[in-house]
């Protein structure tokens, strides 16, 4: 095969069969999902797919007047769509690197911009952090994840996770904060003050921290997900 060919490069760029269940990495920044029934994808992600799909998105009454309510509070919350039929689906967002968990009975918080997949055995709720709404406009919204399935998250870049201990709490930047274990819940510092208008704090005027025994994860990059205040 000649060096740099049309043939060479389709070769080595075409969509590889892994066999490994449901959710399957294509690549660090791709992720294929073997359909058989119905997954809840970001809104957005899909990239391309192979088969008989549908996609619908999440109706108003779909998970309650309960998710109704807080979704209009947020926004547009999660921003799921349902992908339902049989086939391969490929998802992406933005280029960002893919992390596969298979949930045990587990629960997980996660920062509603970085859920990519889930299967529907994953219950799912959007928890607001109400505390952030005097501070910052429209607040902070996460997804708690809860019992046993495949869920699919995005961070920029390689993640990294902290251990958390009732003697050794973590303070982190929210807007680096990806997801943490379903046990903890954060609070919020403030640190706003001339030193840190003047360069001399820290710099992170809002920070998260969590205490107990836990853990959470944290990205090399600070997305903008909390955006200031009109005066």
């Amino acid at each position: 095969m000649s060096r740099y060919s049309l043939d060479e490069f389709v070769e080595s760029t075409r969509q590889q069969d892994q066999n490994q269940g449901l959710f399957e990495l294509e690549s660090p920044r791709f992720l294929e999902v073997n359909l058989d029934g119905m997954v809840w994808i970001k809104m957005g992600s899909m990239i391309a797919y192979v088969g008989d799909v549908k996609f619908t998105r999440e109706g108003i009454m779909e998970k309650g007047i309960g998710k109704m309510l807080k979704k209009a509070v947020t926004g547009e919350g999660a921003r799921l769509t349902k992908a339902e039929g049989f086939g391969r689906v490929y998802l992406a967002d933005s280029g960002k690197k893919i992390q596969i968990l298979n949930l045990q009975d587990d629960s997980l918080f996660v920062n509603g911009n970085d859920l990519l997949a889930l299967e529907p055995s994953v219950e799912w709720d959007i928890s607001v952090m109400k505390k952030l709404t005097a501070v910052m406009a429209g607040g902070l919204f996460n997804v708690r994840l809860q019992g046993t399935g495949m869920v699919a998250i995005c961070t920029h870049y390689e993640p990294m996770t902290l251990i958390v201990k009732p003697d050794q709490p973590v303070i982190t930047d929210p807007n680096a904060t990806i997801a943490w274990s379903g046990n903890l819940s954060p609070e919020f510092k403030t640190d706003v003050s001339f030193k840190t208008f003047l360069g001399r704090g820290s710099g992170e005027s809002i920070q998260m921290k969590f205490q107990g025994d836990g853990f959470v994860v944290v990205q090399p990059y600070e997305e903008n997900t909390l955006q200031a205040a009109d005066a």
